[in-house]
């Protein structure tokens, strides 16, 4: 990680968004405040970062669309969402929306210090979330079908195109990987890959599954490679079905 690292601080707060922009700099990062989802927006137009911490509350833009129109625009950079409950529906939402971590409020400044520094390693080194494999070591790149995931330079390529992913995605596409062969249940995923332990309506992942069968998939609606397993979870094959 570099000590330099610029943070863009996105917080309606003032009193919590100073006082990170206090403990960063204390870190040797390069931090910057904006106050809400629109003026982020324009800053990233112009201005280059290593990491966003979004908060989820904001006037205007919530930090759901923030960081989906962030992701609509193919800037892929890191983002850590600050949620106020923690509700597990909120955490997935914001997953779905192309977040990479989130924490919920109230929190420990050294857990949050904690987690960006991991986004910033992840970033550079490009590490899953979890790194101890389930199944075996997921190959970088993998091709699979006529299909490569680039794991390092997060990237998939596939159906004539090559797609940008988010850490998120390239976390649970390795984890996928992995296990592939072998139902994983909805369970699973939320505790390994978001980390999510509290029980929570596993249905609420569906969503995110169906936009990487967009990625992968010759017809979605008909997946070949990433199967569901009715009221269990998912079952990878590299060989289609």
């Amino acid at each position: 990680m570099s000590a330099t690292a610029r943070i863009l601080i996105v917080e309606d707060e003032m009193h919590l968004a100073q006082g990170l922009l206090f403990n960063l700099q204390a870190e040797g990062y390069d931090p910057v405040i904006e106050s809400d989802g629109e003026a982020a927006l324009a800053r990233l137009d112009n201005e280059n970062f290593d990491a966003m911490v979004l908060d989820v509350m904001l006037p205007g833009k919530s930090g759901f669309e923030v960081v989906s129109e962030l992701r609509a625009r193919q800037n892929f950079l890191p983002v850590l969402m600050l949620t106020a409950r923690g509700r597990s529906e909120d955490v997935l939402a914001g997953f779905a929306a192309g977040a990479d971590d989130y924490l919920a409020k109230p929190f420990e400044l050294s857990i949050l210090l904690a987690r960006l520094n991991s986004l910033l390693r992840r970033l550079t080194w490009h590490q899953p979330v979890d790194e101890t494999p389930a199944a075996g070591e997921a190959p970088s790149p993998f091709e699979f079908a006529g299909r490569r995931i680039d794991f390092e330079a997060l990237e998939l390529t596939a159906l004539g195109r090559t797609i940008r992913l988010t850490l998120m995605e390239t976390d649970l596409l390795r984890y996928l990987v992995r296990n592939q062969g072998r139902i994983v249940s909805r369970k699973e995923l939320l505790e390994r890959v978001w980390r999510v332990h509290e029980d929570t309506d596993t249905r609420a992942i569906d969503n995110f599954i169906v936009r990487l069968r967009r990625y992968i998939e010759d017809e979605p609606s008909s997946p070949r490679y990433l199967k569901t397993v009715r009221g269990v979870g998912y079952r990878f094959l590299a060989e289609g079905d």
